[in-house]
């Protein structure tokens, strides 16, 4: 017969500490790693309105009017672009009229004889003539030049659009598993918010109240204590169709 030896106390305490750190280590490792990757921030924010965000600033807005050289008067569409342009400077301007005559080009003389005009509808509007300045602009001379009336007002922009400072498509970056939005997405809706908002101040606060249309309320409110119907009351059921489309 053949004697087993008895395995040393000291070698079977190495084996399970080997055991041990094979098992917790890893362990250890990808509780790490999870905590770095849940704690982690992206790089780009996660709002597109922190992204591209809507900011207002002061520009100009400017027209310009097409003088004939051997004309000197504005027709009837320049009188009445000029006569829009002028309205729309008392509700909207933050400062004041500025008119850029040409110098050198064809039409010079023309286009001066034309500020007399230009200068009666703008204060015919409202603008007064204290806010009203002229000045000259150095023109080509082969080409009919155009006079031009700025005024200053505030404007919502975002942007710029189209801006990839990543690749967005498969690659080892961390947003890219992580599923996060990529640095060009909402800069176009909110650069096209910001050409269509008719008041760039309604993206800072609301618009006063206006007063309230009294004589259709004082209608409503007097029908209401007599007990009758408050809808509006049409001759015929036809009458309040805005089409005969389906007849």
């Amino acid at each position: 017969m053949h004697s087993v030896q008895a395995v040393p106390a000291v070698h079977r305490a190495a084996v399970v500490v080997r055991a041990l750190v094979l098992v917790v280590c890893p362990l250890l490792v990808g509780a790490c790693n999870t905590d770095r990757q849940v704690a982690a921030v992206s790089a780009v924010p996660p709002d597109y309105r922190m992204r591209h965000p809507i900011t207002l600033h002061e520009a100009d807005r400017t027209l310009e009017v097409f003088i004939g050289s051997t004309r000197g008067a504005l027709t009837a569409s320049q009188r009445a672009q000029v006569l829009a342009f002028a309205q729309t400077c008392r509700h909207e301007a933050t400062g004041g009229v500025i008119i850029e005559l040409p110098v050198g080009s064809t039409n010079e003389r023309a286009a001066a004889d034309s500020l007399r005009e230009i200068n009666s509808i703008l204060a015919a509007s409202g603008v007064p003539p204290d806010n009203i300045a002229v000045r000259s602009y150095r023109a080509d001379q082969r080409n009919v030049a155009t006079v031009r009336i700025t005024y200053p007002k505030i404007t919502a922009q975002a942007g710029p659009c189209g801006v990839w400072p990543q690749d967005i498509g498969p690659s080892f970056n961390r947003d890219y598993f992580e599923n996060q939005p990529y640095w060009n997405l909402g800069c176009a809706s909110q650069r096209n918010l910001a050409a269509m908002v008719d008041n760039p101040s309604d993206l800072v606060q609301p618009r006063g109240e206006t007063p309230t249309y009294t004589m259709r309320r004082t209608t409503v409110v007097e029908k209401y204590r007599q007990g009758a119907a408050t809808p509006t009351q049409y001759p015929s059921n036809d009458a309040s169709k805005i089409s005969d489309v389906g007849k």
